[in-house]
């Protein structure tokens, strides 16, 4: 048997994220079955803004970023590449990379967003309102940068096309 020392940090951050994504799974699950998916969706946008502030705040302080807010697309890549190893791990299959200066491109294999995977599950998929990508908004919206979401999401991506990808082009004023 491991100890919790004999883990690696791969490990710990795969851990402590499937336990977190099951959590927030089984949450969403819950006011699906109790109060419908229209309310489910309602809530769990609310959980998630109100989350984001901690979140980004924690993770700022984790990495020794100081500043109230992001001011340059340089900042905002290496804050990202670092929130991004703790957040979005190998299991949820997505990917985020910047193409090109002030643009963010995100893409999760078809068919395996870990979101999608569990909604359909539940058969509510095609009610569903991304609270993925809408974590990543009001992130983006804690760090103070405007942006511009190519598409624009808001029902699940993947349900709707085979794919869920884009770009969010981002402004730091």
């Amino acid at each position: 048997m491991k100890s919790i020392a004999g883990l690696t940090k791969q490990e710990l951050i795969e851990l402590e994220n499937r336990c977190w994504m099951t959590h927030d799974g089984m949450w969403f699950f819950v006011c699906l079955s109790n109060f419908g998916i229209e309310r489910a969706n309602k809530l769990n946008k609310a959980a998630i803004r109100g989350l984001a502030p901690f979140e980004v705040g924690r993770t700022k302080k984790a990495v020794g970023f100081e500043k109230e807010k992001v001011e340059n697309f340089l900042e905002f890549e290496h804050y990202f590449a670092a929130a991004r190893t703790l957040f979005i791990p190998p299991f949820m299959k997505g990917s985020v990379s910047f193409p090109r200066e002030n643009v963010m491109r995100w893409e999760f294999e078809p068919g395996q967003c870990f979101a999608y995977k569990g909604i359909k599950r539940m058969g509510a998929i095609d009610q569903y309102e991304c609270g993925v990508m809408y974590r990543i908004e009001c992130w983006l919206e804690c760090l103070g940068v405007r942006y511009e979401m190519t598409p624009k999401v808001d029902k699940c991506l993947m349900q709707l096309t085979g794919y869920c990808s884009g770009e969010i082009e981002l402004d730091f004023y």
